[in-house]
């Protein structure tokens, strides 16, 4: 007989959570998520007044939360911020990468400097938080590092070559701390969202005044499998599983939750 499987396996109890720039959006869903099974929140952000509207958002859904204001550019403002968690609320059970910005400009139009930052951010920022929260880990004998990927790691599009250059690395820095640090019982994983429909992505899914969707609208909706845009929702279930002791034969992986984009060739034109 083999061992029996029990729910509890998705228990996020007693685990400490930093999730990066969660103060909204999809890092704060995943972060509520976290509370709902069990763990501790800690988040940062780069300003005092994004933090505190996020701890204003935890409170009114019930969880209290730890907000720290942090760059997550600055490796020794990192370092620090980590050893004020450890000794504040506990050593990190749980890392989310999610903190990220994306640049829409055509590549022969943007400049050296921009196309650093979005690589300084998107990419340099997840190796300088993973970097300081692994020793712990390693010492506690357990770890998970989950890192915010995107389809753009693997597809490229129109005037995002920074982001996908960013994103294409962090797919593979999920990789590589993976091989290096998965006999220490760390496990590093990654999440590729697809389209989601968040407040940012309203105006292209907004009905036309001759009542039409958006072109982007139909463009995402024809390319999908399940023919609709993602909701915030649809990313919790798959971020608690990486989380959890559920997902410690899992390493290396990034899960794309896409719909089925990734998986598609595409309609056929009808005419």
């Amino acid at each position: 007989m083999g061992s029996s499987f029990s729910v509890t396996k998705f228990s996020l109890e007693g685990k400490v959570a930093l999730i990066t720039g969660a103060s909204y959006g999809i890092g704060f869903a995943i972060a509520k998520s976290f509370a709902d099974v069990g763990a501790t929140i800690v988040f940062n952000d780069i300003s005092q007044e994004l933090v505190d509207k996020g701890l204003q958002a935890y409170m009114e859904q019930g969880i209290s939360a730890h907000g720290y204001v942090c760059d997550v550019t600055d490796e020794e403002g990192i370092q620090a911020m980590v050893k004020q968690i450890e000794a504040e609320v506990g050593v990190i059970d749980i890392l989310v990468n999610n903190a990220g910005i994306i640049r829409r400009v055509p590549m022969h139009e943007m400049s050296a400097e921009a196309f650093r930052q979005v690589i300084d951010i998107d990419l340099n920022a997840p190796f300088i938080v993973s970097k300081a929260v692994i020793p712990s880990m390693i010492k506690k004998g357990h770890g998970k590092i989950i890192n915010i990927c995107s389809m753009m790691s693997e597809l490229g599009r129109e005037t995002v070559s920074a982001y996908a250059a960013a994103k294409g690395g962090l797919k593979m820095l999920t990789k590589n701390i993976a091989s290096e640090y998965g006999a220490a019982n760390i496990q590093c994983n990654g999440i590729g969202p697809g389209y989601i429909a968040t407040p940012q992505t309203a105006p292209l899914r907004e009905i036309q005044e001759d009542g039409s969707h958006h072109p982007f609208d139909q463009f995402i909706v024809a390319k999908t499998p399940a023919a609709r845009w993602g909701e915030v929702e649809d990313l919790v279930g798959p971020a608690v599983f990486l989380a959890s002791d559920a997902s410690d034969f899992v390493n290396g992986h990034i899960l794309y939750v896409d719909g089925g984009i990734l998986a598609y060739i595409g309609k056929q034109p009808s005419n």
